[in-house]
């Protein structure tokens, strides 16, 4: 119980540090931002399969393999959506085609 206790307390306070640190960034820079951290929540998916796998591997706890299973799907939303927005932002610098030719 002390384990699970720990490991909420960690997400809580990750959660307000987040929050606390998107918000000081001003608006203009968080595309720019976002596609440089596209790598780092790379291994934020490696790491939701690592931790899955353990779950997975040490005990058939069904809680941890469905938690396991939303970390690598959350994770790879952010990777994709990430790069999404990179690609967007930098089609917005790309010179237009002219629609005569």
């Amino acid at each position: 119980m002390g384990e699970i206790m720990l490991l909420i307390f960690v997400f809580v306070i990750a959660g307000f540090l987040g929050v606390e640190l998107i918000s000081k960034v001003p608006s203009q820079l968080h595309t720019p931002l976002m596609s440089g951290t596209n790598a780092i929540s790379g291994i934020t998916i490696v790491g939701a399969i690592s931790a899955t796998a353990i779950a997975v591997s040490t005990s058939n706890d069904i809680l941890g393999t469905v938690f396991g299973f939303l970390a690598i799907v959350f994770a790879t939303i952010n990777v994709v959506g990430g790069y999404l927005v990179t690609d967007r932002m930098l089609g917005m610098f790309k010179k237009k085609e002219d629609k005569n030719k």
